[in-house]
Formats: C-alpha cells, structure tokens, sequence
C-alpha cells in the first residue's frame, strides 16, 4: 500500500473508533441510573463507580483518539476496558441457548474491536494528530 494512504487510514481507524465509544460514553452519561443498573445486574462490585469509570474511559479515550493526542495510551485503555467489559457483559457462555447467538456475535465483535485499538496502539496516530506535532 502507498505511504500516501497511511495518514488518511489511521484517522479513519481513529474516528470509526470514536463513533463507537463516545456515543457509548454520552449514552451512559445521560443514562447514568440505567448503566448503573445494568452494571448490577451482572453482579459487579461499586456499580456506581464502575458506570463513572466506564464513561470516563468511553468520553476521555474517545476524546483522546478524535486529537490524535496520546493515542496509544487511548487505545491501550479502551482495549483493556472493551476486552474485561466483555467477558461481563457478553458473556454468551452463560446464557439461554435463545439468546445465545446475539451475545456471542456481540462478544466477538467486542475481540475485532480490541484487535483494532491494539493496531492503533501499536501504529500510533500518523502524521495528522497532535501526538505527531508534539514530536
């Protein structure tokens, strides 16, 4: 692939990113007593802290990715948090065989996601971010 495609690509990555996480984040903001009992519903502890933690994580790494400001640190944060949240919440291993089809898919988009934050991760944000200005 031309290096001519490489700065545009990983700003697509950074800003599909984005468009799954801030809405997420703003969603869980808006909707704090509903995350909170979600969050319980699977029986984690501080449900109310997990559901702070969990849209700080979405907004601020969203943020982070959208600048293109300490991105690999981003994406590391929302790999790790994507990777544990889905062990919790899509857990398809341990539900009717009816739903079972829909959180596994769930699930495993979750895994594609975190294999994406982690080539982010690994790549950085490219040439069109405020971590290559400050370079």
């Amino acid at each position: 692939m031309s290096n001519s495609m490489q700065n545009p690509l990983n700003l697509a990555a950074r800003l599909l990113m984005v468009a799954l996480f801030l809405p997420a984040g703003i969603g869980k903001l808006t909707g704090f007593a509903g995350t909170v009992g979600y969050i319980s519903s699977v029986g984690l502890p501080l449900p109310t802290m997990a559901a702070a933690m969990a849209l700080i994580v979405e907004i601020v790494g969203s943020l982070a990715l959208l600048a293109g400001f300490g991105t690999r640190i981003a994406a590391l944060v929302l790999a790790a948090f994507t990777l544990v949240a889905s062990f919790f919440f899509h857990a398809y291993w341990a539900v009717p065989a009816d739903q079972a089809f829909v959180t596994q898919l769930l699930f495993f988009k979750n895994i594609a996601v975190v294999g994406g934050l982690l080539a982010i991760a690994a790549n950085g944000a490219g040439a069109w971010s405020l971590d290559s200005r400050r370079a």
